[in-house]
């Protein structure tokens, strides 16, 4: 064969592989880029005619259906009305809205996945498409409880509960909430977006960043003991004022304790002491045991992005690194300087550790069944990190029981359970007004942790985090462990 023609047919075959590579790209590689842009039309108006899966509780209870409309197309309902808003969240396909589990998990939902290859044989043999269901591992009866609770407050706020050995969410409760069943009517968002709302498609769960106030007393006391530099019977001066960074700190009503134990002072949550070991524990530390614990990057949680928050020291808006000059280590050390933080990751926190220093990943997905009612992908718990020892986690544990047995927290305690605990009460607005922002972490039973939960209450005219916070905590956790 002759060079021109070997160099012809060389040249031919280089543009065949060229085009079927271009068309793949297209139909196959990029075939979820090309769905979800913006820009492309044709994806949102051929999954108005896609029933897709069912969202259901972990009892097995509807939370999202397809009903069908006309024309063969469908919309979607939410048997739960409001309850489920934010977690499940909505998908109003004719606006392009969603939001939620309906977002995070649309592929499978809307029976497209990753197999395109797959969806493409089914199409050309007539195969309608039907989307997967998914099965969650929420609660209905707690997440009920929850909501009342938080509406009961007459303040916006949110509770996480978590199961600590898998990471499994069983309540995420944002209040205010909203209804979704109402999005496909005209002027809806704009409504629900508009100022005097309250912001109710806010989730804030994982949206809203909070002080922390003293529950963020057990990140400190779980830095201290597992850097070796402090035991539960470390004795450290309790006396209020205290000067830290150059500052007085006091004590809550300025009580004045003198020398005690670590113990002693996460039992009646003594500032001047924490304030102290922040200070010796230094910048570098706190950091590194705040991003042991998650801060600093948006929880693992299969959510979309942009409904998740990281928690972390914050300045206009921004994450601040722990080392920054702007940082007071030791205010920050009892959960005060510009610390804000989700409720999510303060579930987490306490979940590891419940979990022995183990957090797991949290999950609000169980498993993905197909419409033949085969479960096809089952969602297995997964080690996110391991910010303390086992030991640690025991000796906070310990010092977590007494805050509930004769501490700040007793107005958790369950009949014949054993919970451990923290309250937190930051003081918001301006000097003077007695605006608090109570807020309870806990996990139960203590000996063999089920349980992991953070509760925090926006806005309350004088309460604490034990009077506030706390005995909605109880009810969501006397819920879950019934």
């Amino acid at each position: 064969m002759s060079q021109p023609i070997m160099r012809l047919f060389a040249t031919i075959v280089l543009l065949f592989a060229i085009l079927a590579i271009w068309t793949s790209r297209w139909s196959v590689l990029d075939a979820k880029d090309l769905r979800e842009n913006a820009l492309n039309k044709r994806p949102l108006l051929a999954q108005l005619h896609v029933k897709r899966g069912a969202i259901k509780a972990g009892d097995g209870s509807l939370l999202a259906r397809s009903v069908r409309g006309p024309g063969g197309t469908y919309r979607r309902a939410y048997p739960a009305g409001s309850l489920f808003s934010h977690p499940v969240g909505h998908a109003v396909i004719a606006l392009n809205q969603l939001a939620g589990i309906e977002r995070y998990r649309n592929d499978e939902l809307s029976g497209q996945g990753d197999d395109e290859l797959g969806s493409l044989a089914d199409q050309l043999q007539g195969k309608r498409q039907q989307g997967d269901t998914v099965v969650t591992t929420l609660d209905p009866d707690a997440q009920r409880i929850a909501t009342d609770q938080l509406a009961a407050t007459g303040s916006p706020g949110a509770v996480v509960a978590l199961d600590p050995r898998t990471g499994a969410v069983l309540v995420m409760a944002s209040s205010p909430g909203y209804d979704p069943n109402d999005l496909g009517e005209p002027g809806v968002f704009r409504e629900l977006n508009g100022s005097g709302s309250g912001a109710p498609l806010l989730d804030r769960a994982t949206q809203s960043s909070y002080a922390p106030g003293s529950t963020f007393k057990v990140i400190t006391a779980a830095a201290a003991i597992d850097s070796g530099k402090y035991t539960p019977d470390s004795v450290i001066d309790g006396s209020s004022p205290k000067v830290i960074s150059g500052v007085p700190m006091r004590n809550d009503l300025g009580e004045s304790f003198g020398p005690i134990t670590l113990t002693t002072a996460m039992t009646s949550s003594v500032n001047t002491v924490f304030g102290q070991i922040g200070e010796a524990l230094g910048k570098e530390t706190m950091a590194d045991y705040m991003r042991r614990f998650g801060f600093y990057r948006r929880p693992p949680l299969d959510y979309p992005d942009d409904e998740l928050v990281a928690s972390g020291e914050r300045l206009n808006g921004k994450l601040l690194p722990v080392t920054s000059d702007a940082v007071d280590v030791g205010r920050m050390a009892i959960g005060q300087d510009k610390l804000a933080v989700t409720p999510m990751q303060m579930a987490m926190v306490v979940a590891a550790v419940a979990n022995g220093g183990k957090l797991m990943a949290p999950h609000l997905a169980e498993r993905i069944v197909d419409p033949d009612g085969r479960t096809v992908d089952r969602i297995d718990p997964r080690l996110a990190s391991t910010p303390i020892s086992a030991d640690t986690a025991q000796q906070v544990n310990l010092m977590m029981r007494t805050v509930v047995e004769s501490g700040t927290g007793t107005a958790v305690a369950l009949p014949g359970i054993e919970v451990a605990g923290k309250t937190g009460t930051a003081e918001i607005g301006v000097t003077g007004a007695n605006l608090t922002q109570p807020s309870f972490v806990a996990f139960a039973p203590a000996d063999d942790p089920r349980i992991a939960i953070a509760v925090t209450v926006e806005r309350s005219q004088g309460g604490f985090g034990g009077t506030v916070a706390a005995p909605i905590a109880r009810a969501v956790l006397e819920s879950l462990l019934s």
